[in-house]
Parts: C-alpha cells; structure tokens; sequence
C-alpha cells in the first residue's frame, strides 16, 4: 500500500473520530471482496497491506490427505514438497497477486470502504449521544412534518414528537430550543435520537443547571410532578439544616425559578419541602392550600387530607390538578376533604389548628 493511502487512512481516523483500525479492517475486507469479485475466485484469501511494499495477495490452502476442492484445499504430499513440516490441517499460503490487482482493488473497494466507513460514523455517533440520554441539548429547528419537529443537534438530527411540544408553545425553522434527550436507537438508517420538552427529566435538569447547590449536591431535588405547560411540582431537601432548599431554587427576588418558568414558556411551578414523614411531605405537597389533617393509611398507601372548608377549591386545584400533582409528587393516593365534611364523618373530634407546614 502507498504511503499516500495510509495518509488518507490517517486523516480520516482524525477527521471523522474513527480508530485507525478499523478503517484498516475495513480496507482488508474490501480488498478480500474486490479480489473474489473481479478474478472470479473462491479460494480463501489474504491480504497484506504494508506502507512500503503495497498490497499483496495470498491464497489460503488447507491441507489435506485427500483434495475435494482444489480452491480450498491442498494434498499434504504436495504441500509437503513446499516444507515437510507441513501436516493434515495446517494452512499453506502463496502469492496470488494480479498484476493489475491494484487498479482493480481501488475502483471496487471504494464503495465497500465508504459503507464501513459511515457504520463506523454512525457507532461513534451512537456511542456519544448514548451518553447524553437523560440531559439537555440546545439545538436549531429544522424542518417539519406530521410526526416530528428536527432539531439539528451538531452531528445527528433529533426528532421530537409533535406531542411532547408544550401546548403553550411554537416554533418556526431555525428557532433555538432546549430539548431533553429521552432515548437514543440503532437502526437500519443510523442513529436516532429522540428528544421531549414534555418530559419531567427536562425541568429537574434545567433546575440542575440553574440552581448550583442542586449541582453540587448540597440540595437535593428528590421528585417531580409535571403537567408541561401548565403546572409543575419539586420537593427538594438539603441535609444541612442551615441550607433553605426551597429558598436556592427560588433564588434571589426569584430570579432563579423565574429563568426555568420563562424557558418553559410561564409553566407554574410549587417548589416544596421534601420529607420522610408523609404526614409533612403531603401537607407541603398540597401547597398553596392549608392543611389541617393529614390521616395516612400505610398499608394502601393512602391518605385523607383535611383542609378548611374555604380552602377545598385551592387544595383540589382546577379540574384536579393541583391534588392530581401532589399525589405524583409524592406518591401516595390523596383523598381531599374539607372540614365541615370531615367533621360530619367522624374524622375531626377536635377543633385542630391549621397544620403547620415545614
């Protein structure tokens, strides 16, 4: 092989992000195919690429005691007139290279080496957006059609479902959008990388990047509720009792929440105490409502929450949604009740405070 071929080796090795062999690998079976192709063989073959000597040729013989196949085998007498060492299933080599092999092999191996060399494109592809599965990616919109919006995302198109836009939200050709990368695929036709802006994944990592103590783990972003678009609920903790973790989301004057409602196109969104006893996690849960009585059944999971009666509204929220997220939010099932209800019952024997929330 030329020292020509081998720089060409090594500036696509460097120019697409290919290993150096497996560009050669590709090379070697290209030549194996063009030399059976274009001579018409079927012997077994091997080719010798070396950078001074060229390309070289060697049929593959096994020997034999009795030859079937003269294309695949040879006699063990005769292969023992080569070198008596030789015995029954070794593998005799011997140059078969055409005179005008290299002409041929460079017109007929092109088209093989440019496939491996796009499959080896797309698993270094693969391989790299594999590793962004679960994070944010900023893009350009690209085109359109009834199933998917395209966002170039640098080497790769990401097809994001027409139903996991925002119903608070559009977009024109060359807009730039954050999206979420849900999953990655290989197929026939390459990589696909599918993207959401829908996906609760999307708001915990954009309070990750905008929210350093959630970065460093110093808060704790434990759970996620989302209705995109509309509303959305975080519970958040930080170990250290000095640490307000609802007051680093929230950031100075706001600012911080604010940055994450304003990519999400004035999505809402209750940032709340997390906390093991469910009695508290579920009345902060159910903000901004009250709460007066959390009643938990531990075996169904369960819950019974009592709020005063003029509260019922704002603790179920419009169409549900606010109870509907709280029970997302924290995983346990929330019966809603108000407190004249409760009372009537039997579930309010006393006159309780509102409870305190934490």
């Amino acid at each position: 092989m030329s020292s020509e071929l081998y720089s060409a080796i090594e500036y696509l090795s460097e120019e697409k992000g290919i290993d150096r062999e497996i560009l050669l690998e590709a090379l070697d079976a290209a030549l194996v195919s063009a030399y059976k192709k274009n001579f018409n063989s079927k012997t077994n073959v091997r080719v010798e690429l070396n950078e001074n000597d060229g390309m070289k040729v060697f049929a593959r013989l096994e020997v034999v005691d009795e030859v079937t196949d003269d294309q695949t085998e040879i006699a063990l007498d005769e292969a023992k007139e080569m070198d008596p060492s030789y015995e029954v299933g070794d593998v005799v080599e011997h140059e078969v290279t055409p005179r005008d092999f290299g002409r041929i092999a460079a017109q007929a191996a092109k088209q093989v080496v440019t496939q491996r060399v796009r499959e080896a494109e797309r698993g270094v592809i693969y391989n790299d957006f594999m590793d962004r599965v679960d994070d944010i990616m900023t893009g350009k919109v690209q085109r359109k059609d009834n199933r998917f919006l395209y966002i170039h995302l640098g080497k790769i198109e990401g097809k994001l479902p027409l139903n996991e836009i925002m119903p608070n939200e559009s977009y024109d050709i060359h807009d730039r959008i954050k999206v979420y990368v849900t999953r990655v695929e290989n197929s026939g036709k390459g990589p696909q990388v599918f993207v959401s802006r829908t996906h609760p994944g999307l708001l915990k990592r954009l309070f990750e990047m905008e929210v350093p103590e959630i970065y460093e783990g110093i808060v704790e972003l434990r759970s996620v509720a989302r209705e995109a678009g509309d509303r959305s609920k975080i519970s958040v903790y930080a170990e250290n009792p000095e640490i307000d973790p609802v007051g680093a989301c929230v950031g100075q004057r706001g600012q911080r929440v604010q940055t994450i409602v304003d990519e999400l196109r004035g999505e809402k969104i209750d940032i709340v105490h997390w906390s093991e006893d469910p009695v508290v996690y579920i009345s902060n849960a159910l903000s901004p409502s009250q709460v007066i009585d959390v009643l938990v059944d531990e075996e169904d999971q369960a819950t019974t929450v009592i709020v005063p009666d003029h509260q019922l509204s704002l603790a179920i929220g419009k169409k549900g949604q606010n109870a509907r997220l709280a029970a997302k939010l924290t995983g346990w099932k929330i019966d809603i009740k108000s407190e004249s209800e409760a009372r009537e019952e039997g579930l309010l024997d006393e006159d309780p405070d509102t409870f305190d929330l934490e």
